[in-house]
């Protein structure tokens, strides 16, 4: 049996998910592929997935990032696509790690939230960190016997 040789060798791939009110994965692709010298750019549920050298790749996520810099995040990929150690042609199923990126595009939401309030709390001058709600005091322990007494009483 001989070793797995990639296919890939000298890429890298990184997933863009996209979370936005504004720009669906069909919209950054649109953009990606205009911009796109040569790298392997594949649409997905979550938004893309761009397989290239290194410094194409980070050149195109750094300008689909200034489309919608709050709502679009980066993540590398551990294996090549079509990995046969990883490839779910060869597993069954979903593809090993989609659960975790289901989980992953269910948070960033609210990142993207509190990245959107971040320049308006600088401009603003606001504290970073809203302050705490004052914290509720438990029923003293006195006060509920003297509840429970009351109520037996009647």
């Amino acid at each position: 049996m001989t070793a797995y040789q990639p296919t890939h060798k000298g890429t890298v791939t990184k997933y863009v998910f996209v979370e936005s009110p504004d720009m669906t994965p069909a919209d950054l692709a649109i953009r990606a592929y205009e911009i796109s010298p040569g790298v392997m750019i594949k649409e997905t549920c979550f938004g893309l997935q761009i397989t290239g050298k290194a410094e194409e790749v980070e050149s195109i996520i750094s300008r689909l990032r200034e489309l919608d810099p709050t709502h679009i995040f980066v993540k590398d990929r551990g294996f090549p696509p079509g990995d046969p150690r990883r490839c779910r042609a060869n597993l069954g199923g979903a593809r090993p790690g989609f659960f975790g990126h289901e989980f992953e595009v269910s948070l960033i939401g609210r990142i993207s939230k509190g990245l959107e309030m971040l320049p308006e709390r600088v401009k603003s001058g606001q504290p970073a960190c809203p302050p705490r709600p004052p914290s509720r005091t438990g029923l003293d322990a006195r006060r509920l016997k003297k509840i429970i007494e009351k109520t037996e009483e009647t």
